[in-house]
């Protein structure tokens, strides 16, 4: 009687080891960098994120007047605009030509 309920519990216990180990090893399977796959990118989106709640915020934005904006804008232009302003160039000689 003993080794009939040993047999049962054995079909019973097996295939679900089984079952739960296999869902593990499909796990182990993947490596280190696909279960991570993502997660350096959303850590870097929500630390930058200096306030979440701000698109909640309708009111007008405050801060710097258009004109003072244009003036900067129009002044990071130029700083990429060629220059016409003629370089100095220097020429050096060392040693001596000829002679003894």
């Amino acid at each position: 009687m003993k080794n009939k309920i040993r047999i049962s519990v054995l079909f019973v216990i097996a295939p679900l080891f089984l079952a739960f180990s296999s869902a593990d090893a499909a796990d182990m399977l993947q490596s280190r960098l696909e279960r991570d796959y993502g997660t350096s990118y959303q850590l870097q989106k929500f630390n930058q994120t200096l306030n979440p709640g701000a698109e909640k915020n309708r009111a007008p934005v405050m801060g710097i007047d258009g004109q003072a904006a244009q003036n900067a804008v129009e002044k990071y232009r130029k700083g990429f605009e060629k220059s016409s302003q003629t370089s100095t160039s220097y020429q050096f000689s060392i040693g001596s030509m000829g002679g003894k």
